[in-house]
């Protein structure tokens, strides 16, 4: 489970395609990439031969220290997203464990971030999808939104679009979950989790 400092990283944000979904909780991962595609300075385009919309660039201080990276959302939907995701690998020719999945997290508070590396899915299909395909042994950054309230289902949930409560924070919140995939990146696992996790 070791990454490779010669091969870029793949940044994927989880979610769905389309204008209907692009509030939701379940898109998360979308929000934290498309900022990532901001700051770069690029925007997304069809990746050949792979459902997914890619952005190749660079991130971190100008210089040795930046890190080739390539910013990618999976145009299938989430319980499908190991294909693209796989696909997307084996172009770029790096390692399992040069990748990074964004994505929301239903058992961790609202906003709290928590990074990884390997485990289980935890329920979410994207996940299962990406690990059924490739093993388990990618980069995770975990976006806390909580659980549903009362007897919603959990489903329903995760596609309704964030409280107006909830977007209130949410601009700080992604760019908070972009800087942690920004440490990762340049700085590695145990650094971006002394600095992010919560």
């Amino acid at each position: 489970m070791t990454t490779d400092a010669a091969a870029p990283w793949l940044i994927v944000g989880l979610g769905n395609p389309g204008p209907g979904y692009a509030g939701n909780r379940h898109n998360v991962g979308f929000m934290v990439v498309d900022l990532l595609a901001e700051r770069i300075g690029g925007s997304f385009k069809r990746a050949q031969k792979t459902q997914a919309q890619v952005l190749e660039g660079r991130i971190g201080a100008p210089g040795p220290a930046s890190r080739r990276v390539v910013l990618a959302k999976p145009m299938s939907y989430m319980n499908l997203s190991g294909g693209p995701v796989t696909a997307l690998r084996d172009f770029y020719k790096l390692p399992t464990a040069n990748i990074v999945a964004v994505h929301d997290e239903l058992d961790i508070d609202y906003g709290a971030l928590r990074l990884k590396l390997g485990g289980g899915d935890n329920g979410h299909n994207g996940l299962k999808s990406m690990t059924k395909a490739m093993g388990p042994d990618y980069h995770r950054l975990r976006f806390g939104i909580g659980r549903p309230p009362g007897r919603m289902q959990v489903a329903d949930f995760v596609l309704k679009d964030f409280s107006s409560a909830e977007r209130k924070e949410l601009d700080y919140f992604v760019d908070r979950a972009a800087d942690a995939v920004e440490c990762l990146v340049s700085e590695g696992l145990e650094r971006a989790q002394s600095a992010y996790n919560s």
